[in-house]
């Protein structure tokens, strides 16, 4: 149904979209995730034609929408877009502003556009407000009558951009009830959240875009369960890291220290997870690595998931094939032992730090 092809939109001092080809099929419910600020919206408004984009090409059903002859104010009435901020007539009742665009863009009959309003309003399940004027609204139906408005044009596509971001957090299931509903019924849809149970609930594809365009796409159970790239991983799982890099036996380990503690502060990690991490980078980095390294090379990485309250610790290091965590000094292996609850070991040839040690941090 849309194809894009090397998409590209450069503001002044940031270029939000590079290079991004993808296609969405018809029937498509896709959510578009990621952190702010990495194109989500410029890329639905660029869809649109509410943004034009420095380069690359959009075509919908065959039509190249990005062609300057192209008429896109006809394109447009097949693209419903539904905005954070509502954007309702304040001037005109509910009812009046649904049937506004069908009577002037689809010169249908004030009693058509009236009828199919009033449908789409107990769709909505806002029957009863028909009359009343936006300001008469909760931010939660000003965003429900938003949604009719956009569905009164009979869209083939509906882009959603962030739609319950400007809503109290007690309106906000209200307005996903009714996305939830419209996407069972087969209309292709874009929807740009922060919201990740919905995300994962109403999609059969999502987009995580990062690095200006999108940096990793799957069916929901790929993205959320079993991501495959580094920054989908942080994300989902919320996590916040810190990076260690010991090079040579001449180090500031006290500053380590610091460092691992202000990160434990920042990101509220418990006393206890704390003391454990500390053992285990004390016992791993001290005794049981830098002994058996002439060179040592060593890149350190703490990780926080927010969403499990878990913390896990990693070390890269150079040498040939050996799994620090399983060999060395008696009482430093049962002292990180008593900090860890599991380690993984693997090893690449390949790499310049082909041992890998990960150590998942006891919580109980």
């Amino acid at each position: 149904m849309i194809r894009i092809e090397h998409l590209n939109k450069e503001y002044q001092d940031i270029s939000p979209l590079k290079d991004v080809s993808t296609e969405i099929r018809d029937g498509d419910v896709i959510s578009v995730i990621g952190p702010s600020g990495t194109g989500k919206s410029t890329l639905l408004r660029c869809i649109n034609q509410l943004e034009k984009p420095t380069s690359g090409h959009i075509w919908m059903d065959d039509v190249e929408i990005t062609d300057p002859s192209c008429d896109i104010n006809r394109v447009r009435q097949k693209m419903g877009m539904v905005f954070q901020s509502f954007n309702l007539f304040g001037h005109m009742t509910v009812i009046e502003n649904i049937m506004a665009a069908p009577v002037d863009l689809l010169k249908k009959s004030r009693q058509e556009a009236y009828d199919r309003a009033v449908e789409l309003l107990r769709t909505v399940g806002l029957s009863d407000k028909a009359f009343n004027y936006p300001d008469e609204l909760s931010g939660g139906q000003k965003q429900r009558v938003a949604i009719a408005r956009a569905l009164a044009m009979d869209p083939e596509v509906i882009l959603l951009d962030e739609p319950t971001s400007a809503l109290d957090p007690t309106m906000v299931g209200e307005v996903q009830t009714v996305i939830r509903e419209l996407a069972k019924t087969g209309k292709t849809m874009m929807i740009v959240t922060h919201e990740m149970n919905f995300a994962r609930s109403i999609a059969n594809r999502v987009f995580f875009m990062d690095e200006g365009g999108i940096y990793e796409e799957g069916t929901p159970e790929e993205i959320f369960d079993h991501p495959k790239r580094e920054k989908t991983r942080r994300f989902i799982r919320r996590l916040k890291v810190l990076e260690i890099n010991v090079k040579g036996h001449d180090f500031d380990y006290p500053r380590i220290v610091s460092e691992l503690d202000n990160y434990c502060v920042r990101n509220q990690i418990s006393g206890r997870s704390y003391g454990r991490l500390l053992l285990a980078l004390e016992e791993m980095l001290l005794q049981l690595l830098l002994p058996d390294l002439n060179d040592p090379e060593i890149k350190i990485g703490v990780e926080y998931a927010e969403a499990e309250e878990a913390s896990t610790i990693s070390f890269r290091y150079n040498g040939p094939q050996r799994d620090a965590s399983k060999e060395g000094d008696p009482l430093a292996l049962e002292v990180l032992n008593s900090a860890v609850s599991e380690t993984e070991y693997s090893y690449d040839a390949g790499e310049a730090l082909g041992n890998r040690v990960v150590m998942h941090i006891r919580r109980e």
